[in-house]
């Protein structure tokens, strides 16, 4: 894949404030389509200091299906604010997919100022980990995993991506466990000053929170998102300056740049049939399976 942006151009001109449950017949006429189940609220973490709301995720499951591809799905909220029950959003999110035959887990990580990281990622660390080790029990493929997730979630699941430790810290040392990598306006350096109450007070640390900065040969591929209005450290150019510095170590990634959208609407278009974000993520997935 190269790094040359893709134009696509949505259907829907404008986005619901909350995305809507879409039809099964919203989907892409050539995909079957399953009743869904919900498990909702599992621990994947159960420590003395465990959360008891934000160390839970939730599984939306294709009914009848096996072995199926599964879409982790972290939040975004600026490491603030978010919660995988947000007005009903992310279960819609969860429910397309495994409409479409793709498991999707949606799960909860705690915010600033209660923690800073990286404590964050320690816990979608925690949360992948638990769907590696437990995602067959409920049908779906551990060798088929997708990190997916929407600005401060697009951080995150870049930051998994690219540095190891945080998985290898909770018992995953195959870095094959993740498929492929979508982030969706996501952030991918951090400034070393000005975000304190998120990343502390030591410049080299905020720099290393950045997903850039653990760019290496032989990461999983990325297809990485972003709408034409987006928020500038999320837009075009962060996401461009990702994508070279990963196909700079002979990694493949690519970039998809979202028409007529911005930082909100992208994120709630993912969760709409015949929508270039929800095509672009169904693709990728579809696409990445086969070549397994």
């Amino acid at each position: 894949m190269t790094s040359k942006t893709l134009l696509l151009v949505p259907l829907f001109l404008v986005a619901p404030a909350v995305a809507s449950d879409p039809k099964p017949d919203a989907a892409p006429s050539a995909a079957k389509t399953f009743e869904v189940e919900l498990v909702a609220d599992l621990d994947y973490y159960k420590g003395a200091d465990a959360d008891k709301i934000k160390h839970k995720l939730d599984l939306f499951l294709p009914k009848g299906h096996k072995d199926f591809p599964v879409l982790f799905f972290v939040h975004g909220g600026a490491w603030r604010q978010g919660d995988k029950n947000f007005l009903g959003a992310y279960s819609s999110l969860g429910r397309f997919y495994a409409r479409h035959g793709i498991g999707t887990v949606v799960t909860n990580y705690r915010l600033s100022p209660k923690v800073t990281h990286p404590e964050h990622i320690k816990d979608v660390a925690r949360a992948f980990a638990w769907t590696v080790k437990n995602i067959s029990k409920y049908g779906g493929d551990p060798a088929s995993l997708f990190p997916c997730g929407h600005s401060a979630g697009g951080h995150l699941v870049s930051l998994l991506a690219t540095d190891h430790s945080y998985l290898k810290a909770e018992g995953i040392d195959k870095e094959e466990a993740i498929r492929g990598v979508i982030p969706i306006s996501g952030v991918y350096r951090i400034p070393e000053r000005g975000m304190q109450t998120v990343f502390g007070k030591d410049p080299k640390v905020a720099r290393l929170a950045g997903p850039i900065e653990h760019v290496r040969a032989g990461l999983p591929p990325f297809r990485i998102l972003f709408a034409d209005r987006d928020l500038t450290p999320c837009g075009k150019v962060p996401s461009e300056a990702f994508c070279k510095a990963l196909e700079a170590k002979k990694c493949r990634a690519s970039t998809v740049e979202i028409k007529d959208s911005n930082h909100i609407k992208i994120i709630m278009s993912a969760a709409r049939g015949g929508d270039p974000v929800s095509d672009t993520i169904l693709a990728f997935i579809a696409e990445q399976t086969k070549k397994r």
